[in-house]
């Protein structure tokens, strides 16, 4: 008996995106769950988490049954997304440390905070109750943000360029607080007032107090 299929906006065939894998590689039902998740949050961001599940699925370029069968309630998409733009920043931490000096790796950080904020802010409305009514998700995703902010803040610290009283949970309350009280449209008001906290990070650092010291402070100017 052939096996019901649904083709999705952009003609790629849903066919059922079972864990099992007994009719489509497990690869398939991955990256429909992956192309979901980004097309939700880019949705969330700009028109809040009421956006049409249907307008989700087909950003996402699959059918509104494969949407279901990954998360049968928009709770649970709300939820993924969350989860996911968590994993992300934990993830663009260590990557950018990797990649830059520690007080670049924050300030690049910093602005990637800022556009999480954005789409924490969209989903406020169903994100709210499911922190409120599962202290275990709130206190495991705000802990794992915080970790990575208390790991460049102290690479920063170690190599003298970021100053040493500011802990993880201050910067992340720091940043959403900037962003929660600006317009959501206004995303350039924002990444400006988080930059000059960035600023406010360096000042007082122990390379550059010890650069003015000796009369070099030419060495930490931009």
């Amino acid at each position: 008996m052939a096996h019901d299929i649904e083709v999705g906006p952009s003609g790629a065939v849903d066919a059922a995106d079972t864990a099992t894998g007994d009719r489509r590689p497990r690869a398939d039902a991955l990256r429909n769950r992956d192309l979901l998740i980004t097309a939700a949050a880019a949705a969330f961001a700009a028109r809040g988490a009421d956006v049409s599940l249907e307008d989700v699925a087909r950003g996402a370029g699959v059918g509104i049954g494969t949407l279901y069968r990954h998360f049968p309630t928009r709770d649970a998409l709300v939820e993924a997304v969350y989860r996911h733009e968590i994993d992300v920043l934990c993830e663009r931490a260590d990557q950018l440390l990797e990649t830059m000096p520690p007080d670049q790796a924050l300030a690049e950080w910093m602005q990637l905070f800022v556009r999480h904020v954005a789409t924490k802010r969209g989903m406020l409305s169903v994100l709210k109750p499911l922190l409120s009514t599962n202290p275990n998700f709130s206190d495991q995703t705000r802990g794992r943000a915080t970790e990575a902010a208390s790991k460049l803040l102290d690479a920063g610290v170690a190599a003298g360029t970021v100053r040493a009283d500011v802990d993880g949970g201050d910067l992340l309350r720091a940043v959403g607080g900037i962003c929660m009280t600006t317009d959501q449209e206004r995303s350039e008001a924002s990444e400006r007032l988080v930059g000059l906290l960035f600023d406010g990070l360096r000042h007082g650092a122990a390379g550059s107090a010890a650069a003015i010291q000796s009369g070099d402070a030419s060495t930490f100017q931009d």
